[in-house]
């Protein structure tokens, strides 16, 4: 999968870790998650879809950590909660959103299955052991959209590695290695 990587991607996981302000900042990336997502969702689509994105979302900063305590870096453990939120989009027919196409799933599930057979995560149950408790709110689907899946947002081809690409553009397979000077501040809404 292709995903970003820069100062704030750095700042985020240091702060998850971090007591009072891991919060705040779980709190901003879900708000910005969800944000992300729904503006590729269709405009009559978007409000209905909220709680459950939001509430998704919170969930997967749960695997994030995990993945963080299983040893994977920075890339491959926020690769891993994209990977879970791209199951979900599929299995609500929202195929919109996906980061990558849908014949896909299979591809990025094998990669890390080891991880996902350990918390109980598969295409159809994409939280696996950490589904919250409270749950998590319904939102409509729209399986029409899987006999004819468009996916405009989609990058297929990634589906061996994850793939980072830096704020120069320049493409690294596996990520880059985590600066020695990473500030807890740069994170998404500690500055708030």
């Amino acid at each position: 999968m292709k995903i970003r990587q820069n100062v704030r991607h750095w700042a985020a996981k240091k702060s998850l870790t971090t007591p009072v302000v891991g919060g705040v900042v779980r709190s901003k990336l879900v708000d910005l998650h969800t944000s992300v997502f729904l503006d590729r969702a269709d405009e009559d689509r978007r409000e209905e879809r909220r709680e459950h994105l939001d509430a998704f979302f919170d969930a997967t900063f749960d695997t994030y950590v995990a993945a963080l305590d299983a040893g994977f870096t920075e890339a491959k453990a926020r690769e891993i909660t994209h990977v879970q939120a791209n199951f979900d989009f599929y299995n609500h027919g929202w195929t919109e959103m996906m980061e990558f196409p849908s014949d896909e799933l299979t591809d990025h599930y094998d990669r890390h299955a080891d991880f996902f057979d350990r918390h109980g995560i598969t295409i159809d149950d994409p939280l696996g052991d950490f589904f919250p408790a409270a749950g998590i709110p319904d939102a409509p689907s729209t399986p029409e959209k899987l006999d004819d899946p468009e996916h405009p947002h989609a990058e297929g081809g990634f589906a061996d590695d994850v793939y980072v690409e830096d704020g120069e553009g320049n493409l690294v397979v596996g990520g880059r290695d985590e600066p020695g000077d990473v500030d807890v501040s740069k994170a998404p809404g500690v500055d708030e």
